[in-house]
């Protein structure tokens, strides 16, 4: 019995995932992307994975990109996350919400937690790349608050307080 790409949606919507937003430069300028694949793989070495479709907009860049940023973005990120979910022109355009790290990477302002990943691996896996990468960096906003997470769920975004 074969599983239907409605099917598959509809039970995986069902599953609440964690957002992450990926920015690399490339040749063009940078490109980035919203993604809800985003998985811790390994702490020895410090490894995560998240993967790309091969019709994204941003997959000829990842493709050809050393290193990423993955942003953790907080409930208070929406927006940021709604915008890179968009079409790729409007991603970058306010260009005081961004600037570049010293190794070339593009970073996204106000976006408290984020990594610095050199690509280990790519891995065709069905229509997608799965993207394994090395920790190199990681940056954490000292927060007295607990930051609200920033979910998606069912088709949408969900900012939900974590329990204590």
């Amino acid at each position: 019995m074969m599983v239907s790409a409605e099917q598959y949606r509809a039970a995986l919507r069902r599953h609440p995932a964690g957002v992450a937003i990926v920015t690399m430069a490339s040749a063009s300028g940078p490109v980035g992307f919203t993604a809800t694949s985003f998985a811790s793989l390994s702490l020895n070495p410090p490894l995560v994975s998240f993967n790309i479709t091969h019709t994204s907009s941003s997959i000829a860049a990842m493709r050809a990109a050393n290193s990423v940023i993955v942003h953790l973005p907080g409930a208070e990120q929406l927006e940021l996350a709604q915008r890179f979910s968009r079409s790729a022109e409007h991603r970058f355009s306010d260009l005081s919400s961004w600037h570049l790290l010293p190794t070339g990477e593009p970073v996204l302002d106000g976006v408290p937690t984020w990594l610095r990943v050199r690509v280990d691996r790519r891995i065709a896996a069905g229509d997608s790349t799965l993207v394994v990468g090395a920790v190199a960096q990681i940056h954490c906003e000292d927060s007295p608050a607990r930051p609200e997470p920033l979910l998606y769920h069912d088709g949408a975004y969900l900012c939900t307080q974590p329990l204590t």
